[in-house]
């Protein structure tokens, strides 16, 4: 399916505010309800929308920690990279895990109950022997911007 310069409007809408109603997404996207329905639902079937969700405030819940940590390999092989990941999936508190260059092989986000959780899950994945060579925690302060959507109409300007 190619993209026109109404299904990036659609997307961009759409993940700004899933819950918005058709009628509204076809006015901003300047359709009649119909199409942008029809548009919608093959956007989906196509695999363009994945998923809805809701946007939590987790800091009205209680405190947490959020840590970026560096993580370098020992190995480089494809194996020392499938047995990082496979472990690293399963612990719940990794948000983000991004393969990076530069000078240690992964970035990952954690976000915890506080620095003892986070020091307990380092220590497992370090124990685990999964191929660990070096971290370095990175805990955030405060994140002053953190936009939950991409500027899908600056990247895929049509």
């Amino acid at each position: 399916m190619k993209l026109d310069r109404i299904d990036i409007k659609i997307l961009y809408e759409l993940q700004k505010n899933g819950r918005i109603t058709n009628v509204e997404l076809a006015e901003l996207v300047n359709l009649s309800p119909s199409p942008c329905l029809m548009r919608v639902k093959k956007l989906q079937s196509e695999g363009f929308i994945v998923g809805y969700s809701a946007q939590v405030n987790v800091g009205k819940l209680g405190q947490t920690l959020t840590v970026f940590t560096e993580i370098t390999l020992k190995n480089h092989r494809q194996i020392d990279f499938a047995r990082f990941l496979a472990a690293i999936e399963k612990v719940e508190q990794v948000i983000e895990c991004h393969l990076v260059s530069g000078g240690y092989d992964y970035l990952v986000k954690f976000v915890t109950a506080g620095i003892g959780e986070y020091q307990t899950i380092m220590e497992r994945l370090t124990d685990l022997d999964i191929g660990i060579d070096k971290y370095f925690s990175f805990v955030v302060l405060k994140s002053p911007i953190v936009k939950p959507h991409m500027p899908l109409t600056s990247l895929f300007p049509l």
